[in-house]
């Protein structure tokens, strides 16, 4: 969907899009209807609250990586809130207990240290699994079965001791994929430990899955949901991030300068290393709108951010028309990932975030200065 830009609006800025927002629930809430697996945002991806009120009439909770995420969740979104980390803080961990329902466990050590405490309190207990089923291309750093990992729990580290400590199990090892891998994975756990999950109350099928993809699979995922439901008795749990989002994002940056070597280079006010940093460290190639691949259209640009980093380039771009100075470049795909890990390197301003209702009226949300910048540090 082409985004419309506000004049009115100072670059460089995101933009949620209500109705887009939408389309990607209705597809979630279709999913859980039609299997009873519940479904939880991953606030590792998006943890815009202002949307929570409107996200909650679709999903059964959150889920959180550490302690600000599970009081954000808790305080925001309410449902169910999970929660995962590779290791607890011994002085956090009571705090976290007082937040979440559902508390998982990388490792036996960890398990045995916490989970008679969590149990006291009334917590619903898992161990994450590592089934050692690498189904990722080109993702190296994302890939959580890739060898020596540090995330889950593998065969040869589990033991039955674990069993009276556990409620659940979770697993996560996709990232932007299609159900036929999660098919795949889903087989290596059975073979490895499909003897331990009738003994379960629930099974969690952490993130990674491109729902609201065009192309996803959906059918074949239903049916692997309602085969871990019916065959071992559990309550299924997905906790997607980028599929909640996907497609409702965009970034409006304007162009501040164009200098020549060998290529022209547009400078713009958004920077890759500040705003999208995931363009470095995946990397990846935002879809632009109305642009095509290099020399496809008739003007070509390297799109670049205002920062002292040599490597703060966004990709190279084609164009009908030449850019000139002023004109604005919207970046599609924007609201996952991208908007939680923003920073102010340079002392670059954060952009600021809007919210475009489902009557196409825009709400200035939040705004950025320079007391956001300077607080940081002192």
């Amino acid at each position: 969907m082409e985004y419309k830009i506000n004049p009115s609006i100072r670059t460089p800025y995101f933009l949620v899009d209500e109705n887009l927002l939408l389309h990607n629930l209705e597809i979630l809430k279709q999913v859980s209807q039609q299997t009873g697996c519940k479904i939880l945002l991953a606030q590792k991806a998006f943890s815009m609250f202002s949307v929570y009120p409107l996200m909650r009439q679709y999903l059964a909770g959150t889920t959180a990586s550490g302690l600000y995420e599970a009081k954000l969740g808790k305080e925001e979104f309410g449902g169910e809130t999970h929660i995962f980390s590779p290791a607890y803080r011994e002085d956090e961990f009571q705090e976290i207990l007082q937040c979440v329902d559902d508390i998982v466990f990388n490792s036996p050590s960890q398990l045995k240290k916490y989970a008679a405490i969590a149990k006291q309190a009334g917590k619903s207990v898992g161990l994450r699994l590592n089934p050692e089923c690498s189904t990722q291309e080109g993702h190296a750093i994302y890939d959580p079965c890739s060898p020596g990992s540090r995330l889950g729990t593998t065969l040869e580290q589990f033991d039955e001791t674990l069993l009276p400590l556990l409620d659940g199990l979770h697993f996560h090892t996709l990232c932007e994929q299609n159900s036929d891998d999660l098919e795949i994975t889903v087989n290596a756990l059975e073979q490895k430990f499909g003897k331990y999950l009738s003994q379960m109350k629930w099974l969690n099928l952490g993130g990674g899955h491109h729902i609201t993809r065009s192309d996803y699979d959906i059918q074949r995922l239903i049916k692997i949901i309602q085969h871990l439901q019916k065959t071992y008795g559990v309550q299924v749990y997905l906790e997607p991030g980028e599929a909640v989002v996907l497609n409702a994002g965009f970034l409006v940056s304007s162009v501040l300068e164009i200098v020549q070597n060998q290529i022209s280079i547009a400078i713009l006010d958004t920077s890759a290393a500040c705003h999208m940093p995931d363009v470095l460290e995946m990397p990846y190639r935002p879809p632009v709108q109305q642009s095509g691949q290099p020399d496809e259209k008739s003007y070509t640009y390297r799109l670049a951010g205002p920062t002292c980093l040599a490597g703060d380039v966004i990709g190279d771009y084609s164009f009908d028309t030449p850019l000139n100075i002023g004109d604005k470049i919207v970046f599609e795909d924007m609201a996952l990932y991208t908007m939680v890990k923003t920073n102010t390197f340079n002392g670059m301003p954060l952009p600021s975030i809007v919210y475009r209702d489902k009557s196409g009226n825009e709400h200035l949300i939040k705004t950025f200065g320079y007391q956001d910048f300077k607080n940081r540090l002192s």
